[in-house]
């Protein structure tokens, strides 16, 4: 469990430094931009690597019953979380309707999860993403994150649903390799 929570922590801490404008800044200036990117990818890849590692070896210490309508739910909440993941990186109508795709997607897929996943490491691990994301939220909204304006055409949102429909099926299949565990029946 001690490696889940490390890498936790390494994760959220890095990715709060945007939570901090002066800090950041000190920091870019002091290591210089490029540098400061690689620290950045370096520690989240390894706060990664550390979650995926530790919440592979923590115990399973169950905390609740998982419902019995939660894994019918688990397939359209994560279709969406992966959609919203790439409405973030895309152009697209769905920035004209939240400031964050990203991070609803994450919160979705953390939900997702806790539907059927109801032990220790799980709630750390998912729950710890759901409040981060909420955190990231309304933290980019005292900063002035704003909706996107400028309406796009269709095939843009269309794009945006296959490249989130094409992530979703590559995962789903990749998910029993990755993580161990097979999602599709």
């Amino acid at each position: 469990m001690s490696l889940l929570i490390l890498g936790l922590a390494l994760f959220f801490a890095i990715h709060a430094l945007p939570w901090l404008p002066p800090l950041r800044r000190r920091l870019i200036e002091r290591l210089g931009a490029l540098p400061y990117r690689g620290l950045f990818a370096l520690v989240s890849a390894l706060g990664l690597l550390l979650i995926v590692l530790g919440h592979a070896r923590a115990p399973h210490e169950p905390l609740w019953l998982p419902p019995a309508w939660g894994r019918p739910l688990v397939y359209p909440l994560l279709f969406a979380a992966f959609v919203l993941l790439a409405a973030a990186y895309l152009p697209g109508n769905l920035k004209r309707h939240t400031r964050h795709p990203m991070l609803w997607g994450v919160v979705l897929w953390g939900v997702g999860h806790l539907l059927v996943r109801s032990d220790l490491s799980s709630l750390l691990l998912f729950g710890g993403f759901i409040g981060y994301a909420l955190l990231a939220m309304a933290s980019a909204n005292l900063r002035g994150a704003r909706k996107a304006e400028q309406r796009q055409p269709p095939w843009k949102d269309a794009l945006v649903l296959v490249a989130g429909a094409a992530a979703y099926a590559g995962f789903a299949l990749a998910h029993p390799w990755l993580i161990g565990v097979a999602v599709l029946p």
